[in-house]
């Protein structure tokens, strides 16, 4: 229906690419653990990796055969599915990934963000919240808001809070190394670099605010001497060879 309510982002592309798209985002998703791509397409993509790890804590033929269809590599990520995804989620009742909005990484300026499986070994906010613990003093509270941040991400979490700490002294130390004055690496290129060379595209001569660019010298035209072109040589009539044929005596 004309201007009805869209209930889906199509990203710019037919069904069947964007079906494609969203299948390779969540099959990487599931095999790194954490994937960053553009913001639409992250939001588009969580809700069918959702919905995978609902088949996965099902666990039924049905679920099974589902799962196939949507992997690009099954026999890689279903077991993975089925084995210690669904175990990390079984007391879970919902919210398996999570969105996290970076700075654009490509010079296009595009939203990017970060899509991970939360409770993972990839989990960006269990490693934020333990840098923030690791950079207070040992004798300073940490306030509500980071209080809040360490509930939510021991609760369900196996061990939560001895990996936490684990975390934390890791940061520390690394703290003391000068971890933190790391000079991070720029967007990536998208444009070629050849597109903005100065010496290959048509640019006006850099003159004065008061003159015109590209000036011509009337005088220097005038006199120039304009070449003519060549006439060909005429065309001479070959000589017709002489003959060569013997004479006949007459014998009568």
């Amino acid at each position: 229906m004309a201007g009805g309510h869209m209930k889906y982002r199509h990203l710019s592309r037919s069904s069947s690419h964007r079906q494609a798209l969203l299948r390779n985002l969540v099959t990487s998703l599931f095999q790194h653990e954490s994937i960053a791509t553009t913001w639409h397409k992250a939001k588009e993509a969580q809700r069918l990796a959702e919905k995978l790890v609902t088949l996965g804590k099902k666990n039924t033929e049905a679920s099974r055969r589902r799962a196939t269809q949507i992997f690009y590599t099954p026999h890689e990520m279903v077991p993975k599915l089925f084995g210690p995804i669904r175990e990390r989620y079984l007391e879970r009742p919902g919210g398996y990934t999570r969105i996290l909005r970076i700075e654009p990484m490509k010079e296009d300026q595009a939203e990017s963000a970060i899509l991970e499986l939360v409770d993972g070994p990839k989990d960006m906010r269990f490693a934020m919240t333990a840098k923030t613990l690791a950079r207070l003093p040992e004798t300073k509270k940490m306030n509500e808001t980071t209080a809040t941040n360490v509930s939510k991400v021991t609760r369900f979490r196996k061990d939560g809070m001895e990996q936490l700490r684990d975390m934390v002294e890791q940061m520390r130390d690394l703290r003391e190394d000068g971890w933190d004055d790391r000079i991070l690496a720029g967007p990536r290129k998208v444009y070629p670099a050849t597109l903005f060379v100065k010496e290959e595209l048509h640019y006006p001569e850099e003159v004065e605010d008061w003159a015109l660019p590209n000036r011509v010298d009337y005088e220097k035209t005038e006199k120039a001497e304009v070449k003519k072109p060549k006439s060909k040589p005429k065309h001479k009539p070959e000589k017709e060879p002489e003959s060569t044929s013997i004479p006949i005596p007459n014998i009568f």
